[in-house]
């Protein structure tokens, strides 16, 4: 007989599941087609993106603050924490510095204005989203040990 998950812990690996799908849809799938659609102009795909990744992000911080809560009262609370912790870093870090700087050059670049130079911003940004989404699907797939 296989040892049964608690209910909290099984709903919470679904959620991270859940998210990393959504996370890759976003950033991996929908974003970079958008740019292969040739009767999107530059400046209307900058803003589309804009838009979506700051919406994006709200969700992304209502599932952290939502997930940290239901850890809590999860039978593994530590596993939880360490997976969220790093989701969490990742989601702040986009929140408080990467999407406003890159919302600052597509205004720019709205504005007629392209930046003079090129940016590394957009290279950490897509590795950060790699690391959240593996710290997601961690989470989420690694079995949990029995407990004995």
């Amino acid at each position: 007989m296989t040892p049964r998950r608690p209910a909290s812990d099984a709903l919470i690996g679904r959620i991270l599941l859940l998210w990393a799908g959504i996370a890759v849809g976003v950033a991996f799938v929908a974003t970079p087609a958008k740019f292969l659609a040739p009767s999107l102009s530059l400046p209307v795909a900058l803003d589309v993106g804009r838009h979506t990744f700051a919406v994006f992000n709200r969700i992304e911080l209502l599932l952290l603050a939502a997930l940290l809560l239901a850890s809590l009262f999860a039978a593994r609370r530590r596993r939880w924490l360490l997976t969220l912790a790093v989701a969490g870093a990742v989601v702040l870090a986009q929140a408080l510095w990467m999407i406003p700087e890159l919302d600052a050059r597509v205004a720019a670049i709205l504005a007629g204005r392209p930046p003079a130079r090129p940016s590394a911003l957009h290279g950490a940004y897509i590795g950060a989203e790699a690391l959240k989404i593996a710290a997601l699907a961690l989470g989420g797939l690694v079995p949990l040990k029995p407990r004995v």
